[in-house]
């Protein structure tokens, strides 16, 4: 499974953007997905995962209520939905899907820069 996350850019605080992951290979509707974000000198977040078939959903607190996943296996998408923008969800994010625990999922995409001023 090969990822490739797009969406990003730069947007005023209160904004919304929206990610997105372009999965290619048969195997990926199999694979819950998930979206990371790393910010320069911090580490690595889980910040939202969906279950194979998107009926399972899992949000850091710190975007629960602002931030929403879904996919579509027809098109081998993931979304990620990014309202009310802060300044501190400035990152790189990018997904990644697996077969055992996030702390190494099997597979990652590269990421895509979100910048939120303020």
């Amino acid at each position: 499974v090969q990822l490739q996350a797009s969406g990003g850019g730069l947007v005023q605080a209160g904004a919304s953007l929206r990610l997105s992951c372009a999965a290619s290979g048969r195997a990926f509707s199999s694979y819950p997905v998930a979206w990371f974000r790393q910010a320069p000198g911090k580490e690595r977040e889980l910040v939202a995962t969906i279950s194979p078939s998107g009926t399972g959903t899992y949000y850091a607190d710190s975007v629960k209520g602002r931030f929403a996943i879904s996919r579509e296996n027809a098109k081998n998408t993931v979304y990620l939905q990014m309202n009310s923008l802060k300044p501190d969800d400035t990152a790189v994010y990018y997904c990644a899907a697996t077969s055992g625990t996030w702390s190494s999922p099997n597979y990652r995409g590269q990421g895509t820069q979100v910048t939120v001023s303020s």
